[in-house]
């Protein structure tokens, strides 16, 4: 059984890890292992936990498999750094942290990114009910594209 709750600063060093492993495929889609969640600090991880939340999913052993980060700013939740432990993947945990994050900020506007070669990420977000608005060319071979879903009460 998984369970989901907020992360506390002592749990940051784990996430950061988990991180690591996560992109590894990301990375890999575009040979090139320099993307920037390879390179985030234990620094950078810090200020994004004191801005906004950080969700963790822990398996039975108190193993962290999961994690989300969001922040809210002018009416719109900003989603990034969802992950997944590469061998847990495709059990619906991506889902459920989406939700709980959405959760934890009812009633929103909510954007994400990702890149437009990571179709089953676009398609887990679509499913979820976001759409993409925008595409944006960071290099040659990188562009991103913006997903966005508006839950009013």
């Amino acid at each position: 059984m998984i369970l989901i709750k907020k992360a506390q600063k002592e749990d940051l060093k784990e996430i950061l890890e988990l991180q690591y492993l996560s992109y590894q495929s990301e990375a890999k889609l575009f040979n090139n292992m320099d993307i920037p969640p390879l390179k985030q600090t234990i620094e950078d991880i810090y200020n994004e936990f004191q801005k906004g939340i950080v969700l963790k999913v822990i398996d039975d052993e108190d193993v962290i498999i999961g994690s989300v980060r969001a922040y809210q700013k002018n009416g719109t939740v900003y989603i990034s750094k969802l992950m997944v432990h590469p061998e847990m993947q495709k059990r619906g945990i991506g889902t459920k942290l989406l939700l709980e994050i959405e959760n934890e900020y009812p009633n929103q506007r909510y954007e994400l990114f990702t890149s437009t070669k990571s179709i089953s990420n676009i398609r887990l977000y679509e499913k979820a009910g976001y759409k993409i608005f925008k595409e944006e060319a960071v290099s040659e071979e990188l562009r991103f594209v913006y997903l966005q879903k508006v839950r009013k009460a």
